[in-house]
């Protein structure tokens, strides 16, 4: 479970001017997070724009990924749905080549009942050839993952190993917390809680703004798993304003626009999504050159 300590990233899938994927600049990023000091890899979360690409990107964008990565860092990757058979398809299906876990998200739109949820995890554990990481977002599937269902399966599957949890609950953080296997992790999915997350007792982050801070964000991470709370919460106050643009116009357009200031790869996002405003860029670009006189 160690491999799933600190910092995790969930990669956005960069794109050219055409739409298409950019794999120099995927590249580009993979080198950038490493380099960075960041301790695992997530591929084609949400934050990779999974919802607009084809099986075939996918599975290109997951075997160039490790192709890149060359087992320098742990490497998830994101599979996920609201059709299980589908879902266990995909696993079933997927190259494991390079990998050590499954992210997969609850089931959206369909709103199942707690044991609707179960089941669709229970069937996915059963066919999985690699662990599984539960991913409870109710803001954006419209159905919360109570923390009873996710301690059930965390008990009943071995190879269910951790949860993302992006509910903003501290409620149901410290239930799980409470109820949970000693080596079941619970991995904060928001940035701007993860030092009081880490606190309650969490194992990192899967970042998003750690695309483009991945040192200060996994230094900030590194100090608060030490329990060095006294230094870790000036590093963490010095991100709040760069994590509220980040997220000011929506995932990922705000991250993108700091990752093309950086000259990581480009700003394109896929419809329906768009690119951040000029006055959100020029915002990034000006807390971007504060942080780096701090750095």
């Amino acid at each position: 479970m160690n491999k799933f300590q600190g910092t995790g990233v969930a990669l956005v899938t960069p794109f050219n001017a055409d739409g298409s994927v950019d794999y120099n600049g995927l590249k580009n990023l993979i080198n950038h997070l490493i380099d960075g000091g960041i301790d695992y890899l997530v591929s084609l979360g949400t934050t990779g724009e999974t919802a607009t690409m084809t099986k075939d990107e996918k599975k290109k964008v997951w075997a160039y990924t490790a192709e890149i990565n060359n087992n320098r860092l742990p490497l998830v990757a994101g599979i996920g749905g609201n059709d299980t058979l589908a879902v266990a398809n995909e696993i079933k299906s997927f190259d494991a080549t390079g990998y050590s876990a499954i992210l997969s998200v609850s089931p959206y739109y369909n709103k199942p009942t707690q044991e609707g949820i179960y089941q669709h995890y229970k069937y996915l554990a059963e066919v999985s050839p690699l662990d599984l990481i539960l991913y409870n977002v109710p803001g954006r599937t419209m159905s919360n993952m109570s923390p009873e269902t996710t301690c059930r399966l965390a008990h009943d599957f071995k190879n269910i190993i951790a949860t993302k949890e992006a509910s903003g609950s501290f409620d149901q953080f410290n239930q799980i917390m409470r109820d949970k296997p000693a080596d079941f992790l619970l991995i904060s999915g928001d940035d701007p809680i993860t030092l009081p997350m880490i606190a309650l007792g969490a194992s990192g982050i899967i970042s998003v703004v750690g695309n483009a801070l991945p040192k200060q964000f996994s230094d900030m991470v590194r100090l608060c798993l030490k329990g060095d709370f006294k230094n870790a919460t000036p590093a963490h106050l010095s991100l709040v304003e760069f994590t509220r643009l980040a997220f000011a116009e929506g995932n990922p357009a705000g991250i993108k626009a700091a990752l093309k200031l950086l000259g990581v790869c480009g700003d394109t996002v896929r419809l329906p999504l768009i690119k951040a405003s000029k006055g959100l860029e020029e915002a990034i670009a000006k807390e971007i050159d504060k942080l780096s006189q701090f750095a």
